[in-house]
């Protein structure tokens, strides 16, 4: 059993404070609902911190993680919402260990989360009332996503994203369709904020074309680009810089490549006189300071990655890219539809302007027929990052890590199934107990 004992090593936070709130978990490869945990936690503060359970911790609670903590971390890193990450942090946490980071409180989704013991996680801080609940983010886990590879599912793609956030595709009657797709919509929105959670601070925009335009290299077609939602936009002096991709399972290499990117661009500022204190000074006279970048993503649509890529690949449909990509400190605006090959007509017409540069990485893991980024090299802005750390991480290699330790996670997905049943059995008995307990206090005052 877990007793409350063991904070880190090191400096303890001065004070407890009342906005700083903390979070746990594995994140073992990063989805939207991990994002909108954050989020909510950070709603509800002027700080997140983010503990981050080691690779050791969780195989002896829960099973074989898919991502190493170096690649979960670098996911925790990158998402905006988040002020600090804390590796190491207990599977079972600790009132001590919270303390010493200053965070008053700890939150959660409203399921919960047991132990090898099958004891709450959370039990300490909660019997300390430092517990505040969130709601889970419905229809994605990391658990759906390793079902749906190794079933090699494609129910989840989503034909027209566009459609289905006005309630005009999808499933059941007109009015369950036109219900899911507001609350579609309500979490893009969410996920468009800033760093508070509570702003705008993303430009959202559909482009629309025929499946051929956006699939194969067609300059003749221009396509019409249509706001979805609107950001504060670049600001003076600001390049604006165009990536593309599939982002699916949207992992440490993903976030490597947008991070490099944003340091390429950090670096010809610097050469420019960026930082200097006169111009940053002008900068902070006009409100704050800001960076000398502003990335926008270009995510391709289920259809076009699955014409290159076969099989039931993007594992993670347009929304559910859309929304991870939407959640990285590293990117300022999405267009949803991006077409493959980004021609001269389409870069010319961006909301923004034709970009001052065009990002891409050295390889591809897809059979290409042809340069997809002949255009950008053609107007001398294509850049290119050079390889990193985590340059083979992509879907690919994630489904192949699945398929390598394919009877592993079988059995953790059996023995989530087990666990998921006592949890609820567990959570039923929570709600039991405090309807009895506000019963009883509503008897004794009457």
């Amino acid at each position: 059993m877990a007793t409350d004992e063991g904070a880190p090593l090191g400096q303890p936070a001065l004070e407890i404070l009342e906005g700083r709130i903390w979070v746990d978990g594995c994140w073992d490869f990063f989805h939207h609902g991990h994002a909108g945990a954050m989020l909510q936690a950070r709603q509800l503060g002027n700080e997140l911190y983010v503990g981050v359970h080691s690779d050791e911790s969780i195989l002896e609670n829960k099973g074989p993680t898919v991502m190493t903590l170096e690649e979960r971390l670098s996911a925790v890193d990158a998402c905006r919402w988040v002020t600090r990450s804390v590796t190491h942090a207990p599977y079972v946490t600790q009132l001590s260990w919270i303390s010493h980071f200053g965070c008053k409180y700890v939150v959660h989704g409203d399921d919960i989360t047991s132990d090898s013991s099958g004891e709450d996680c959370y039990r300490f801080v909660k019997a300390a009332g430092r517990f505040k609940v969130v709601k889970r983010t419905p229809s994605i886990s990391t658990t759906d996503l390793v079902g749906r590879m190794l079933l090699c599912t494609r129910t989840h793609f989503i034909k027209s994203l566009q459609k289905m956030l006005a309630g005009e595709e999808g499933h059941g009657t007109e009015a369950e369709r036109k219900a899911e797709g507001a609350a579609m919509l309500e979490r893009v929105r969410l996920y468009a904020t800033d760093e508070t959670g509570k702003n705008p601070g993303a430009d959202v925009w559909f482009w629309v074309a025929s499946d051929a335009a956006k699939v194969e290299d067609t300059e003749e077609e221009k396509g019409s680009f249509r706001s979805l939602l609107k950001g504060p936009g670049p600001k003076p002096g600001q390049r604006v810089v165009y990536v593309d991709g599939g982002f699916d399972l949207f992992s440490s290499g993903h976030i490597e490549f947008l991070r490099l990117v944003v340091e390429a661009e950090k670096t010809l500022a610097r050469k420019d006189g960026w930082y200097d204190e006169q111009a940053t000074n002008e900068r902070v006279g006009k409100g704050s300071d800001y960076g000398p970048v502003f990335v926008v993503a270009g995510v391709h649509d289920d259809e076009v990655i699955n014409h290159w890529k076969g099989v039931n690949y993007p594992i993670m449909n347009i929304y559910e890219r859309g929304l991870c990509v939407l959640q990285c400190r590293y990117v300022n605006a999405v267009v949803f539809g991006a077409p493959f090959s980004p021609t001269k007509s389409y870069l010319s017409t961006l909301p923004w302007g034709t970009p001052d540069a065009v990002y891409h990485g050295p390889t591809s893991f897809m059979p290409l027929s042809y340069d997809p980024y002949a255009a950008p090299k053609e107007m001398g802005i294509f850049q290119e990052i050079s390889t990193h750390n985590f340059q083979e991480v992509n879907a690919g290699t994630i489904v192949q890590r699945i398929m390598r330790s394919r009877d592993l996670y079988e059995e953790r997905q059996r023995k989530k199934g087990v666990k998921a049943g006592a949890e609820a059995a567990a959570r039923e008995r929570e709600i039991f107990e405090e309807e009895q307990r506000l019963k009883e206090a509503r008897t004794a005052s009457s």
